[in-house]
């Protein structure tokens, strides 16, 4: 596995968390004395706009998961080699801790560290049921999202543009819910550093249901274009 693969996971899903934690601590609800806070729709855009551009400037170099569920769903759609997905998904994990490393140095975190959960972690009090149905189903959305628009006829330049715009809507949709994980390298950094033992107990759900969606989506994807002429 070449290293500089790992490196690009390694620093695409550490700016993926960055997006994801500097605009839930900073700019959610606005800092004492400071007006415009972004709320739901910013931190939504933070993470797709991030995304979107770390495919289009280094997603070449690994081909830009960035997330462990989308390297687990590649590999069921044929798209990636199963033997190199280790290496990504620590690689992955690694770039989530270190991000939630500087956020704990820079302070303002919050006893939760935005952890994704269910129950009293969810914005609406959503119990675990739902929280793995959204999981699953959004999951499913994003890696046909994935799929379709990297495919070798699609039209060239797209596929970062599709893929960050699902992001944001995926992120609008499952905040209120989940806090929004679709990714088990964000929820693990989250549930090391928060200093309630809640997002830990919680954390098996956003390992299963986004791996298990991820999987059915790339299934899903394959059984729809099969055959196509």
């Amino acid at each position: 596995m070449k290293l500089k693969a790992l490196t690009a996971e390694f620093f695409g899903t550490f700016m993926l968390m960055t997006s994801v934690l500097g605009a839930a601590f900073y700019s959610f609800g606005g800092l004492s004395g400071v007006s415009g806070a972004a709320g739901i729709l910013g931190v939504a855009l933070s993470i797709g706009i991030t995304v979107m551009v770390l495919a289009r400037s280094i997603g070449h170099v690994s081909g830009g998961h960035y997330n462990p569920a989308v390297t687990l769903g590649l590999v069921a759609g044929g798209r990636f080699e199963m033997g190199d997905a280790p290496g990504y998904i620590i690689a992955q994990c690694l770039g989530a801790i270190v991000s939630c490393c500087m956020f704990s140095y820079i302070g303002s975190t919050g006893a939760t560290f935005a952890a994704n959960g269910w129950g009293s972690l969810s914005m609406i009090n959503a119990g675990m049921v739902p929280a793995f149905v959204v999981e699953v189903v959004l999951t499913m959305f994003f890696l046909i999202v994935i799929m379709g628009a990297t495919r070798p006829e699609a039209p060239s330049g797209f596929a970062p543009l599709a893929i960050g715009l699902s992001l944001t809507a995926i992120h609008l949709i499952a905040i209120p819910i989940t806090n929004a994980s679709v990714n088990p390298a964000r929820s693990l950094g989250s549930a090391i550093f928060a200093t309630t033992g809640e997002p830990l107990s919680q954390l098996w759900l956003f390992w299963v249901a986004p791996i298990l969606g991820g999987v059915l989506g790339a299934l899903l994807y394959n059984w729809m274009v099969a055959g196509e002429d």
